[in-house]
């Protein structure tokens, strides 16, 4: 199968981590599932992605000591392969899997992902576990000298027809429960090797081999970022979506950080292939994390972060708990004519000082010129029109006109806010 298809324009939908950490529940997932179905299906939000740590049944009882507890109580089968923890997903009993709820969600019309940690648990390597299909145990194609910096979960996989067999077993499994969008993490970078002796690059063509064997077309997403530009084939060739950014969160100074990193990336979107630049930190976030807030982010910071991640194309998943969703954070979220630019831009490239930005998008038939204020203060923004531009200008937000003068266009932008203007073309 052609991996390109799988995902033709960005991914859009919601991703259980920034809001519930590693404690989500399918009670939780079904009411954020039933809420994209009811309201923002029709928006092109499709994706329902459980994240971190779905197998741990004591996932989030020790916060305040440790994110991801050492030695925990993993739910596993006899090949190695982690199982939803039946204390938080009950339908997954008796060795069913996700799949009853995989079912639950297609049946509203929407697509089911999960989490996954590069790599073989260690309890299996640690209690020479059957792999299916070879005669190796988890502690034979285990590379313990491979390990996450931040996650105790998981060793490395050997590169070898072994450890194949191993990935092609677990991407099957997943294919059978129903999955259709993977988010593999401490694959797309990692802090703790030196690029060239990171065994992350094999495991994600591992990785790529077994989906395309599986018989379904998953999405395969790389995390956690930077991901590094230089190895741009790497990643078109074997994912879908891959994080140019560590973790994002609601802070002004890693938002304005993330328009130096689409500037990096902007030459390498194309259909199936689309840099990440994380969840949307939107509406109310933290309850797994031990505290619970609203997002910090201003509403004029919050609609640069969403045309941003628009204008240079990056998938879009929520972050947030959508039944608390308010009518603005809403609003925002589904907004049509600054969503289209998924879809329907091409060839965007950006213009950027550290206190301002611009970037144009070329649709098939109109361009948008998105005028970026990076400064602490209100301040008056211009740029060159297209010489085919036609028409006054119609602001995306719902803001006043711009004013045009000699092919210019300028408009005043509020301090970390954005104006978005939509042009015809002519010819």
């Amino acid at each position: 199968m052609n991996k390109d298809f799988f995902a033709p324009t960005p991914p859009m939908g919601w991703n259980s981590y920034d809001y519930y950490d590693t404690t989500v529940t399918e009670e939780d997932v079904r009411a954020n599932a039933d809420y994209m179905a009811k309201n923002l299906k029709k928006f092109g939000y499709e994706y329902v992605v459980v994240d971190i740590e779905w197998y741990a049944n004591a996932a989030g009882t020790k916060r305040a000591t440790y994110q991801y507890i050492p030695f925990e109580d993993f739910e596993i089968d006899e090949f190695s392969r982690l199982q939803p923890s039946h204390l938080r997903f009950p339908s997954s009993e008796n060795g069913k899997g996700f799949k009853p709820l995989a079912d639950y969600i297609h049946g509203l019309g929407l697509k089911f992902g999960i989490h996954i940690m590069r790599g073989i648990p260690r309890m299996a390597a640690h209690r020479h576990m059957k792999v299916l299909g070879t005669t190796a145990t988890a502690a034979d194609i285990a590379d313990a000298g491979s390990i996450c910096g931040w996650n105790p979960d998981m060793y490395g996989v050997k590169h070898n027809a072994d450890g194949q067999a191993y990935y092609d077993s677990i991407i099957q499994m997943y294919a059978d429960w129903g999955v259709d969008f993977i988010k593999c993490d401490d694959i797309c970078d990692s802090w703790m090797y030196p690029v060239e002796r990171f065994s992350g690059w094999e495991e994600t063509r591992m990785l790529r081999r077994a989906i395309d064997k599986c018989g379904r077309p998953i999405v395969l997403s790389l995390s956690p970022g930077p991901a590094h530009v230089e190895n741009a084939y790497h990643y078109t060739e074997n994912a879908n979506m891959w994080r140019i950014t560590d973790d994002f969160w609601d802070n002004w100074e890693l938002l304005k950080n993330m328009f130096w990193r689409c500037e990096q990336w902007q030459d390498h979107t194309r259909a199936g292939c689309w840099p990440d630049c994380d969840m949307l930190p939107i509406g109310r976030l933290g309850k797994g994390h031990g505290h619970e807030w609203t997002s910090n982010f201003t509403e004029d910071e919050l609609k640069t972060m969403m045309t941003l991640w628009c204008v240079c194309r990056s998938p879009l998943m929520i972050g947030t708990d959508l039944p608390q969703l308010n009518e603005r954070d809403f609003g925002l979220l589904t907004n049509l004519q600054i969503l289209a630019m998924l879809s329907d831009g091409r060839a965007s490239q950006q213009r950027r000082s550290n206190t301002e930005a611009v970037w144009l998008s070329k649709g098939c038939d109109c361009v948008r010129i998105a005028l970026f204020n990076l400064s602490n203060e209100d301040t008056e923004i211009s740029a060159d029109l297209p010489s085919n531009a036609i028409g006054e200008g119609i602001e995306l937000w719902g803001a006043d006109s711009c004013k045009i003068s000699e092919n210019k266009i300028t408009a005043t932008v509020p301090k970390h806010g954005v104006r978005v203007y939509k042009f015809g073309m002519s010819g």
